[in-house]
C-alpha cells in the first residue's frame, strides 16, 4: 500500500511505500488522531522498516492507495 503526505506551504509530497500487511484501519485512526490534535507527529514505518516523522501541523494532505501490490504498467495500466 502506498502512502502520499502533502506538506504544508512546500510542493513537496512524501511518497511512503508501506509494508505488506499494514493495517488500514488503524493507520487511519492514527492519521486522524494527529490531524485532529495539529500538534505531535506522526510517524509511519516503511517497507525498508524506515521511519518517518511528519509534524501534524505541516500535513495539508494524505492519500491512501490501494493495497494491491505491484504497478500496472502500460495501456492496461
Amino acid at each position: 500500500m502506498d502512502l502520499r503526505i502533502g506538506i504544508a506551504r512546500s510542493a513537496s509530497v512524501l511518497e511512503i511505500e508501506l509494508p505488506d500487511g499494514t493495517d488500514r484501519a488503524e493507520l487511519r485512526g492514527r492519521i486522524d488522531a494527529a490531524m485532529e490534535s495539529g500538534s505531535g507527529t506522526l510517524w509511519v514505518t516503511d517497507k525498508r522498516n524506515k521511519e518517518i516523522g511528519v509534524p501534524a501541523s505541516q500535513i495539508s494532505f494524505v492519500e491512501l492507495g490501494s493495497e494491491e501490490t505491484g504497478r500496472k504498467i502500460g495501456f492496461g495500466a
